[in-house]
Parts: C-alpha cells; sequence; structure tokens
C-alpha cells in the first residue's frame, strides 16, 4: 500500500483543528472513517503522527514533518489538477466554497438555486468556518473560493477579491422596548449589547461600529450564531446588531424588533475572494455576478 492524498489531506485537517471530530466535520466525513485512515496512514509509516490527548491531538515530531510536506504534495497534486483542468476554464471536480457563519445561513438559500441553475456545469462542495480559517484554506489550496466581510490580508499567496454588495446593519431589541428611531449608536448603554465570541468578524464590526470598549462591562456570551445572540434578546437579556441579510430569518419572532440606525456607515461589504494564481477567474467572477443578482431584497 501506498499514502494516498486523502490520507494526507486527513492528517493535515487534524493538525489544523487539532481534533479527530472537528477534522471529521471540516473534511465532511464520519468521524470514525477518518479515524481509521489516520491509523492507516500511521501503520504504513511506522509510528504515530498525533499524540492522543484528553483535550484533543497533538503532532507528533515525526508528525509535524510530515504535515508540512504533504500540504507541499498537497498543492502540488492541487496545481496539476487546476493544469489539466483548466483549459476549459472550468474544474471537473466540485468547487471549494467556503462562507463565514454570519453570512452562510442566511445567504445560501438565496444564491444557491441560483448558481446550480445558471451555472448548471459547476458542482459545489460548501463549507462554513470563520474568516482567517478560510482565507488560510484558499492560501493552502483546500479551498477554491470564500464569501467573506472583511477586505483579505496576510502572508501568503496574493488573494483576489470582488465587491458583491453592502449589507447594512440594524439594532434589534426586545419587542415593546421604547427606541427612539433611527437609533444613535453613541447613546446605546454598553452594557446592553450583545456580541458573538471572539473570532467571528461581525464581533469585531460590531466593537467598531458601536465604538465598544470591550474592557468596560460589555456583555459577551460563548455563542457561535447570530440565533443564540438573538434568543438572548428575545428574552430581555440586551439588544444587538444585526445584518440586514439576516433579518428574514433572525427578526421574524414576535419578541424582536428591528429598528434602523443613525449611522449609514454601520454595515459591512461582502465579497467573493479567491487565489490570483487560478486558471478559473473567470468562472469566479461568473458566481459572483450571479450573487450580486440573487441577493436578498433586504440586502444593499
Amino acid at each position: 500500500m501506498t499514502i494516498t492524498l486523502k490520507q494526507m489531506r486527513y492528517a493535515v485537517a487534524v493538525a489544523e483543528t487539532g481534533h479527530f471530530g472537528r477534522a471529521a466535520e471540516a473534511s465532511s466525513v464520519t468521524q470514525p472513517a477518518l479515524s481509521q485512515q489516520i491509523l492507516s496512514l500511521e501503520s504504513l509509516c511506522g509510528t504515530p503522527l498525533f499524540d492522543r490527548l484528553k483535550a484533543g491531538v497533538r503532532l507528533t515530531p515525526f508528525g509535524r514533518e510530515f504535515v508540512t510536506m504533504a500540504r507541499d504534495t498537497i498543492k502540488s497534486a492541487e496545481a496539476l489538477d487546476a493544469f489539466a483542468t483548466g483549459r476549459a476554464g472550468k474544474p471537473a471536480r466540485a468547487l471549494r466554497f467556503g462562507l463565514i457563519p454570519t453570512v452562510a445561513p442566511y445567504l445560501l438559500p438565496e444564491i444557491f438555486p441560483a448558481l446550480t441553475r445558471e451555472l448548471p456545469d459547476l458542482k459545489f462542495a460548501v463549507s462554513e468556518s470563520r474568516t482567517d480559517a478560510l482565507l488560510d484554506g484558499l492560501r493552502e489550496g483546500s479551498l477554491d473560493i470564500a464569501l467573506i466581510a472583511t477586505e483579505p490580508d496576510g502572508p501568503g499567496p496574493r488573494l483576489v477579491d470582488m465587491s458583491l454588495f453592502d449589507d447594512n446593519f440594524v439594532l434589534a431589541t426586545p419587542s415593546g422596548e421604547r427606541t427612539s428611531e433611527p437609533v444613535s449608536l453613541a447613546a446605546l448603554p454598553q452594557d446592553r449589547i450583545l456580541l458573538l465570541d471572539e473570532g467571528h468578524c461581525f464581533r469585531d464590526q460590531t466593537i467598531s461600529a458601536c465604538r465598544l470598549d470591550t474592557e468596560r462591562g460589555t456583555k459577551t456570551f460563548a455563542a457561535t450564531s447570530l440565533s443564540t445572540i438573538v434568543e438572548f434578546v428575545a428574552n430581555g437579556q440586551g439588544v444587538t446588531l444585526l445584518p440586514q441579510i439576516a433579518l428574514r430569518k433572525e427578526a421574524s419572532d414576535p419578541r424582536i424588533a428591528v429598528h434602523p440606525l443613525d449611522d449609514p456607515a454601520a454595515g459591512r461589504q461582502l465579497r467573493l475572494v479567491w487565489r490570483e494564481a487560478t486558471p478559473f477567474a473567470d468562472t469566479f467572477t461568473q458566481i459572483a455576478e450571479v450573487i450580486r443578482k440573487t441577493r436578498p431584497a433586504s440586502a444593499g
């Protein structure tokens, strides 16, 4: 037997997440299937790649060297695949499309049917992750395109971004709470504003829009979704900002009231991002145009 690209990808996923379960989720396989492939890989290597710990896993010294070489091998294989299929301008495999969590549940139901209808030759493998992980995936070659809400930056291969549309913010409060409209963000009590946990770009954008001092009593919760924060608001435990694309899903609860803001700059711009060195730039531009045309009516 020989080491396969699949095994290398699984090993890299475990190394990046530090956890077999999260690696399996990111790889769209079951944890037993991924674990079995890792065990087979370690058997082929004749030594463990990972130390199994109570809180997760850690690379062994051999594992660190293996994963470094595996990343290079995966990049080379994907470059060869792109070269072989690039003449047609479209990939022969599914496009790996990543979205941030504060966009995916609200935009995918709008854009995915349109993408499959208008670009029927394309297949998509969709995943959800935070901005930093998506940008790392683009640079490392595990993603083809990503939909984010910030300008891409950081070291590594150059990324190209295309603006899609503006997504303005509104204020969500408990229903029945007296609120003057439009709402002045500067007048909001900081200790009532609820935020997502650290690592979400929407949290950072809320902090910036509201000019919050997070060291002085701002409420934060270990919540990874807007839905959780909205439930806190519905129960009268504070207020929060919401992007307009989320309103149809998150503001349908009668316990929630939505208010316009007096700051037109309170919002974000959604962008489609990909590596500059790609043979599929024309296809990615087509995808961006479809998303622009099918954005939710409440956005922009």
